[in-house]
């Protein structure tokens, strides 16, 4: 492993810290998240055509930049440490690895150059807020995280052409008519202005199901509601609220599905282990990006904190002069930058390789993908360094700044915020380091987990748990 930044990296890195340097301080900030789509256009636009920041890790042969997960976490790293709300994790992170690891040529060529291009953007939405289960991050994605024929998933089954007859019981695989999907998903990432929409769903029933993935193409026009986000497109039975997050510069939204036509992701019947696979690998990437922008918004405030406590006077001297206050920012200092090595460290393993054609790497389950095998709980032990980090770093800040520091509307709440929120959404961190551990083989198969959280189940989540809810409808 080379730790050295290429030029082009610092390129990256320079071209796009300078640019939010100007277009996104604290008050940009604030004004950004009270817009419709729940962030800026304009800024989006410009990252997209400028930078190609959405098409960072997609290959040139779908109109992307060619690199790889080092350079989408550099990048995340940049828009983290000025808590930029954007669609950028859900689109190149989430939603467009997908894609390309698991589309069919046809399906490729025709969402992934747009989405690169900054003229489309896509989200993954998974029910019962499992992102993390279904990435492979707290648990393993093998089980019935997508509904498996329960209530409370989203179910799909395949409608039959018109004048056909109804189809055969063949393990939720009859032939002809498109897909139709049922159900609800919450907490979908920027899931009330994304016009592309990959769904996990559930198909075949109980006893012969599989999870999937499908395409809902949301740029149609499509159905109003109140409470739900005026002026975004979406199709006939989808149904998008946007929800009230604690974190607003990363939007939410509860999507309802009620026979919202769909498109199988990839060809022929679907292969679960493939979705499962490419699910898993896709985990990594995120892991590593969201965990890069956890660096930088830490590293952020705590410069701001640094700063403050050279200034701040308290029995005629800077507080930052205080050996006490000097220790424990020595402290976050050192937390930070173990953090910021695990997570270049996680970007670097997932983007690792063999090559494939048109430019990617091959992901598991022989999916073309852009990214390689990374090492077993590489990408969660990094998320989980991050998280903690941040969480840390917010606290003191909040702490060190005093009674400013307590006021909602400071900016030292952004990050604090920031925190709470992306643990709730794919952590929290000791599951993720318990799957860390378990990927790696440290502990025999039927040992507790720290805590006495016990053994997870085969929805990732431990026997009894309480559901977490990062979101609240508005």
């Amino acid at each position: 492993m080379d730790a050295a930044f290429t030029e082009e990296q610092h390129e990256i890195r320079r071209t796009l810290r300078e640019l939010l340097l100007k277009r996104c301080g604290p008050d940009e900030v604030k004004a950004a998240v009270r817009a419709p789509a729940g962030y800026d256009t304009q800024l989006w636009q410009q990252l997209a055509g400028r930078l190609g920041l959405p098409g960072l890790a997609l290959p040139t042969a779908y109109g992307g930049v060619g690199c790889g997960p080092t350079e989408l976490a550099l990048a995340c790293e940049e828009t983290g440490r000025a808590v930029l709300p954007s669609p950028l994790m859900a689109t190149a992170a989430l939603a467009a690895p997908l894609i390309l690891a698991l589309g069919s040529e046809r399906q490729r060529t025709a969402l992934l150059p747009a989405l690169a291009a900054g003229e489309l953007t896509a989200t993954l939405a998974v029910p019962g807020g499992r992102l993390a289960t279904a990435l492979a991050l707290t648990g393993p994605n093998d089980g019935g995280w997508a509904g498996g024929g329960r209530a409370g998933g989203i179910q799909a089954r395949r409608a039959p052409q018109e004048g056909e007859a109804v189809p055969s019981k063949n393990g939720g695989r009859p032939a002809g008519g498109g897909w139709r999907l049922y159900g609800e998903a919450r907490q979908v990432l920027n899931g009330h202005t994304a016009e592309v929409l990959v769904v996990a769903a559930h198909t075949g029933g109980f006893a012969k199901g599989r999870t999937l993935l499908f395409l809902v193409r949301a740029a149609g026009g499509g159905e109003a509601r109140p409470g739900a986000e005026r002026g975004v497109p979406g199709v006939p039975g989808l149904l998008r609220t946007r929800q009230t997050a604690l974190d607003e510069t990363r939007p939410q939204a509860r999507l309802e599905l009620r026979d919202v036509p769909a498109e199988l992701l990839g060809e022929g019947d679907g292969d679960e282990a493939a979705v499962a696979g490419a699910l898993a690998a896709t985990g990594v990437t995120a892991a590593a990006a969201l965990a890069a922008e956890a660096v930088g918004a830490a590293d952020t405030a705590l410069a701001r904190t640094v700063a403050h406590v050279q200034q701040r006077e308290q029995f005629g001297r800077p507080i930052g002069s205080f050996q006490a206050v000097q220790h424990r920012l020595a402290d976050l200092y050192v937390r930070l930058q173990a953090a910021r090595s695990a997570a270049y460290y996680a970007a670097w393993s997932a983007g690792r390789g063999p090559s494939a054609p048109g430019g990617g790497q091959s992901a598991p389950g022989g999916a073309a993908g852009p990214y390689g095998a990374a090492e077993p709980g590489v990408g969660a032990l990094a998320l989980a360094q991050a998280l903690e980090s941040l969480r840390a770093v917010a606290a003191e800040a909040v702490q060190l700044h005093g009674g400013i520091g307590f006021t909602w509307e400071h900016e030292a709440h952004l990050y604090f915020k920031r925190a709470a929120c992306d643990e709730l959404l794919l952590g929290p961190v000791h599951r993720l380091r318990a799957r860390a551990a378990e990927e790696a083989g440290l502990f025999p198969d039927g040992a507790e987990e720290p805590g006495g959280a016990g053994k997870p189940g085969r929805s990732g989540e431990p026997a009894g748990a309480p559901g977490r809810a990062a979101a609240v409808e508005v």
